[in-house]
């Protein structure tokens, strides 16, 4: 379908048509969800074992028992498993409970409140405060920064990771940027993983940025490989030892996509200096996270092997269905330009870029066709895609039989809301 050089007749034609087929397929009534990015119920079964894994032994080799309060940072054996995660040294992690969005909330709200060094290092002492958001991004980060007032600027995503170029010019041009939000493996919604090179120069931020400057890494997606060789992300940990930045950069991770979604275990990797920070805030919050999950973890993990034995089995679940949103773009869009996206080697998403100015308009029209998608414009910060053309394709709780089918719908919607759009032309 070469809309482009198409004559009026063609579009028109073609038009009926997919209109018709649209019509088709309003009948059945489907009730199909790609939204979020959530474990399917044959994934959350593989961790079935943690259910009495402990067998009323409550005490870790290291000589805690969970049952009691205290262990603000987590049990050891659990700060080992975000260290192997995070690819950081074990006293570097603290280990919390079930979120890492709750880690990075409360992180962001420590620095902005209270300083992670002390009272005048509270970024709201310093006037405006903006973060840089690469783009298209995750919704959940923005929403954080929404909330406490942060202004969010933006850099465009490429093959490599963040445009570096933009993002030091950013900074080096405005001191009232605090922070930078990072999903560096398999980023949020686009699957790219981060160069050797973009990993050098965000470590390098610390060196040209305002005093107080984080980037927050949220490594969400670090063992979630389709491949059996997959690329590896080099150390943000080492890079900034090497720059001399320790305390620039704060890691985040969890097992939310690796066991159960709703009880995992999150890590928070980080300088010394910033940890003491955030746990001087964290013991008046809280006098320590739920350690008998923690150690439930330790024991899984011990009986699966590792980590990595329990991801190869989430990647024979997943990557049928990531295998049947790939096809059907590539036979959809494959010889056109109606569409681009990238081919994602893990994680969660595949990123979709629709023709400037459809966005909206195709989910609107796969919403009313039965097949709901992430809303247009949540990759971008106040739900403000200035080019309305990205879409967030979530395949992994459907069947593969209904990813199947509501790909056949989305490409219908692309196809049928570009035709109008070039008759409207």
């Amino acid at each position: 379908m070469d809309i482009n050089s198409a004559s009026k007749e063609q579009l028109n034609t073609w038009e009926s048509t997919l209109a018709a087929e649209y019509q088709s397929i309003k009948a059945k009534n489907l009730n199909l969800d790609l939204t979020r990015g959530k474990p399917s119920s044959e994934q959350l079964a593989l961790s079935e074992a943690l259910d009495g894994i402990l067998a009323g032994n409550y005490n870790t080799p290291s000589g805690a028992d969970v049952r009691n309060y205290g262990g603000l940072d987590g049990i050891l054996e659990a700060r080992q498993l975000g260290a192997d995660v995070l690819g950081m040294p074990v006293d570097n992690i603290l280990a919390g409970g079930n979120s890492s969005l709750t880690l990075m909330h409360q992180t962001m709200c420590a620095a902005y409140f209270f300083g992670l060094s002390g009272s005048d290092s509270a970024w709201q002492k310093q006037g405006t405060v903006k973060f840089v958001c690469p783009v298209p991004g995750y919704d959940r980060h923005f929403s954080v920064c929404e909330q406490l007032g942060i202004e969010m600027v933006t850099a465009p995503m490429t093959a490599t990771g963040p445009d570096m170029d933009a993002v030091e010019a950013l900074i080096k041009q405005d001191p009232s940027i605090k922070g930078m939000w990072c999903v560096p493996k398999y980023s949020n919604p686009t699957g790219v993983i981060y160069s050797d090179d973009t990993v050098k120069r965000i470590a390098a931020l610390g060196n040209i940025a305002s005093e107080g400057f984080r980037v927050f890494w949220d490594n969400a997606y670090a063992v979630h490989d389709l491949s059996d060789t997959p690329p590896v992300l080099a150390s943000i940990f080492d890079a900034c030892a090497e720059a001399g930045t320790q305390d620039s950069v704060i890691q985040f991770a969890s097992t939310s996509k690796i066991t159960l979604a709703g009880a995992g275990v999150a890590f928070l990797g980080a300088s010394a200096a910033n940890l003491a920070g955030m746990k001087k805030i964290l013991n008046i919050l809280t006098i320590g996270p739920d350690k008998v999950n923690q150690l439930r973890h330790v024991r899984f993990f011990e009986a699966e092997g590792s980590v990595q034995a329990h991801m190869a089995k989430h990647a024979e679940i997943i990557k049928p269905r990531f295998t049947s949103v790939l096809n059907h773009l590539n036979e959809a869009f494959g010889d056109n330009d109606l569409g681009s996206w990238e081919s994602a080697d893990g994680g969660y998403f595949i990123s979709f870029d629709a023709h400037p100015g459809l966005a909206k308009t195709i989910v609107a029209m796969a919403g009313d066709a039965g097949v709901k998608l992430t809303p247009a414009g949540a990759t971008f910060p106040y739900s403000n895609d200035p080019q309305d053309c990205n879409i967030r394709i979530a395949p992994t709780v459907p069947s593969v039989q209904q990813v199947d089918d509501a790909m056949k719908v989305f490409v219908l919607c692309v196809k049928l809301a570009s035709v109008r759009q070039a008759i409207a032309a």
